[in-house]
């Protein structure tokens, strides 16, 4: 898969990095020892960060500069890292969903970056191209029902969108049945080795949960 930025993008954030990411991997319902890492590292959220004090982490703090300046709010919209990260700290339950899917939420609260997790033979064309949602487009988010995308930085294949940091389209979900992973990492903080590193601890989590050799990434601007 290819993935362009846009101008509108570049021009909202010149300083964006992203990473593409695809495995071949073996998906389950469930991994208990995945499970545990998620606990634990929730446990050491809760000692360090509040609910406040996580709209300073960096990469958070980017992503929510790049809704307001997109003309999203990023309080009602928003992105899934802080959302995930803001449950943790509150102590409620992460929905337990498949193993690619909590290894993806895991991946993103370690690192706080929005990361879009996708089955890569759903998409149509070999391209994505990350924009900002027109006035009047949506798409139904994966267990919210359709979304308004407008003024939200959006993946988009040859079909229309398939991601945003607040939700991805049902269209292009991870499901048990996935075998050919793609996932798209956004360093809105222009951060390019701590996205490398939230890459390469991706790989290492496929090889430990997905019976996957972890695949390979490349990074784009």
């Amino acid at each position: 898969m290819k993935v362009f930025v846009s101008n509108e993008i570049e021009q909202i954030c010149p300083e964006f990095v992203g990473a593409c990411l695809e495995a071949e991997v073996v998906n389950s319902p469930y991994h208990a020892d995945l499970w545990a890492e998620i606990e634990a590292l929730g446990e050491k959220f809760r000692r360090e960060l509040t609910t406040e004090s996580l709209k300073e982490l960096t990469s958070i703090s980017a992503t929510r500069r790049v809704y307001k300046a997109c003309g999203k709010d990023p309080s009602r919209y928003r992105p899934a890292s802080e959302a995930l990260i803001r449950r943790v700290l509150q102590g409620k339950e992460l929905y337990q969903r498949d193993t690619l899917v909590d290894l993806v939420n895991l991946a993103s609260i370690a690192y706080g970056y929005s990361i879009g997790g996708f089955d890569a033979d759903k998409m149509v064309g070999d391209t994505l191209t990350l924009g900002i949602g027109r006035e009047g487009e949506s798409y139904e988010g994966i267990g919210r029902g359709f979304i308004n995308i407008h003024g939200l930085p959006v993946y988009r294949d040859q079909q229309g969108g398939v991601g945003t940091p607040t939700s991805d389209n049902e269209r292009t979900k991870m499901t048990l049945s996935t075998r050919h992973l793609l996932v798209l990492i956004n360093g809105y903080d222009g951060n390019e080795q701590r996205v490398r590193e939230n890459a390469e601890y991706i790989q290492a989590l496929l090889r430990k949960y997905a019976q996957s050799d972890g695949g390979t990434y490349y990074i784009y601007q």
